[in-house]
């Protein structure tokens, strides 16, 4: 057995200075969300009650060990019960025309972003104990099941970006795990027609797809995100306007604490504060990939890869939704955006990818 050494006190650094980076951009972007006469600003308080459940989750899964997520009832007990929570939500209360959150009490949950931790769990288990034949059926059937009865459940709900976010480490973890490249073909064009079905079954998502190839023939409309969003980037220069100055986050700009969150951190921190959240995401990859390759077995490498991949491309679809470089999708930025369940689930990835750098 490998030794265990210290955790990763760079990687654990980098996710609490982006952790306490959000909570104050978050209080920024939603100062005018601030309650009534009150001026309690209740996004900031859960926001913070979230990040203080995150650091216990963390810190948990950084000091139980990794290799007890393999067992069998860890593994199966928890994508059967998240297959459960998903299809429970299609049940619930509809908002803004989709199904994706349980309300208990102030506080909700969004079910799918269990699903994205589970999906990598069930696919390193996989794939680590059946890497010396991954191109065989026995070995992609189950993988190509379960992440795909997962995408389905999500997507009922109503959330294509998320739908699209778990085949993300399916990707990763097979792909580097030795996939064919014949089979990666095959299996893009099998998904690739359902993603861009899926994306025009609704008539929003095709308007939003039409206003992202021209958001100025619509600019009242469905091209205003985009282009409000255009407006915060560019209006904050290379310093920016500094901290609670943004002017788009004055009801301009649509959900500038949570989508679009990167659009205000650009225009109150600038050019200079938008590189360091690129930087500081550049560092998560890094470390992540690092834990992965020194990780004692396949099992620890596949987990740190597809959890770090998860994070990364989030990362990289809120970046470029917010520069105009992909249609609207309503993806948060990973550690920084509003968003209670996915700021939890996010550090509990972490967590378990700071477990893995400790048993190089």
């Amino acid at each position: 057995m490998a030794r265990k050494l210290s955790f990763d006190r760079v990687l654990f650094a980098t996710v609490l200075l982006l952790v306490g980076l959000g909570l104050v951009m978050v209080y920024s972007a939603s100062m005018v969300f601030a309650g009534g006469d009150t001026g309690i600003n209740a996004l900031f308080l859960r926001q913070s009650l979230a990040a203080g459940v995150g650091i216990v989750a963390m810190l948990v899964a950084m000091y139980v060990d990794y290799r007890m997520l393999a067992k069998p009832l860890v593994v199966y007990g928890s994508l059967v019960l998240v297959m459960i929570l998903l299809a429970s939500v299609l049940f619930t209360p509809s908002l803004n025309n989709t199904h994706r959150w349980f309300f208990i009490g102030g506080l909700s949950f969004q079910p799918s972003e269990l699903a994205k931790l589970v999906v990598v769990l069930f696919l390193a288990d996989q794939v680590g104990r059946k890497r010396d034949r991954l191109n065989t059926r026995a070995a992609l059937l189950p993988c190509t099941v379960v992440t795909a009865l997962m995408a389905v459940l999500v997507f009922l709900g109503g959330d294509l970006g998320s739908t699209v976010l778990l085949l993300v480490p399916a990707v990763a973890i097979t792909f580097l795990a030795g996939l064919s490249l014949k089979l990666m073909a095959v299996s893009s064009m099998a998904v690739a027609p359902l993603l861009i079905g899926g994306a025009l079954v609704a008539p929003y998502r095709l308007r939003r797809l039409l206003a992202f190839l021209n958001p100025e023939a619509d600019p009242h409309g469905d091209g205003y995100q985009v282009l409000q969003s255009l407006i915060a980037v560019g209006s904050g220069g290379l310093t920016g306007l500094g901290p609670g100055n943004s002017l788009q986050k004055l009801h301009y700009l649509p959900s500038p604490h949570a989508d679009f969150i990167f659009a205000i951190i650009s225009e109150e921190l600038g050019f200079i504060g938008a590189t360091l959240i690129v930087m500081l995401f550049g560092v998560v990859l890094w470390r992540g990939v690092l834990a992965g390759l020194h990780a004692p077995d396949d099992f620890g490498r596949y987990l740190a890869w597809g959890f770090t991949s998860l994070i990364v491309v989030q990362a990289l679809v809120h970046l470029s939704v917010v520069l105009g470089l992909l249609p609207t999708t309503g993806v948060p930025l990973p550690l920084v955006s509003h968003g209670g369940s996915a700021l939890v689930t996010t550090m509990a990835a972490c967590g378990v990818i700071l477990n893995v750098s400790q048993h190089a």
